[in-house]
């Protein structure tokens, strides 16, 4: 089976058009005991539509619709090389990334606050993601597995040949900058 992210349809979005690089997560309430981690280094992105997704962040087009219901098609058009991810514990680290990312400071805030799930009060996990777009959207059924607030799903395996004719989202001297700049915030 491969990987794939649930994330917010607007983030998936800004992970696309290349305005954000970066996933930051506390975890879902279906986690698991030791809570969120970045177990995976490539992965599909997911687009969820449930939340009001608008509220949280700051810019993007939200096209508010009801969750996905059973056999509705999904299309997957992009896959993400996790670089590298930390878990952040210094709130000025934090909130030193808004440049990099399109959640508005109050969310930010609340998931770096929460607790539970494996994770104290204070922290956030941090990744750098390099993202791909498909050359053809893969599209499959939804099934009742994908659902629930949990970040890491089991989809089928992509079909062959999906990744040739694949393009970055972002050029490498662009993403090295941004690599630099990242590790100048957070250390």
């Amino acid at each position: 089976m491969a990987k794939g992210f649930k994330e917010w349809q607007v983030i998936c979005d800004a992970l696309a058009s290349g305005r954000q690089s970066i996933i930051l997560r506390k975890g879902g309430i279906h986690e698991g005991r030791e809570g969120f981690s970045f177990g995976a280094e490539s992965f599909f992105l997911f687009p969820t539509r449930f939340h009001n997704q608008d509220q949280f962040v700051r810019e993007g087009a939200v096209d508010p619709k009801p969750e996905w219901e059973v056999g509705e098609e999904i299309a997957v058009t992009h896959h993400c090389d996790a670089l590298w991810a930390r878990t952040l514990t210094d709130w000025g680290q934090v909130a030193a990334l808004e440049p990099f990312h399109i959640w508005t400071e109050e969310t930010v805030r609340q998931r770096f606050d929460w607790e539970g799930k494996g994770m104290a009060t204070g922290s956030i996990h941090v990744a750098l993601v390099r993202v791909r777009q498909l050359a053809e959207p893969w599209v499959f059924p939804y099934e009742k597995k994908y659902g629930g607030c949990r970040s890491w799903i089991d989809i089928p395996e992509p079909p062959d040949g999906w990744d040739a004719n694949c393009g970055f989202t972002m050029g490498d001297d662009a993403f090295a900058t941004l690599d630099a700049k990242l590790h100048e915030v957070i250390g």
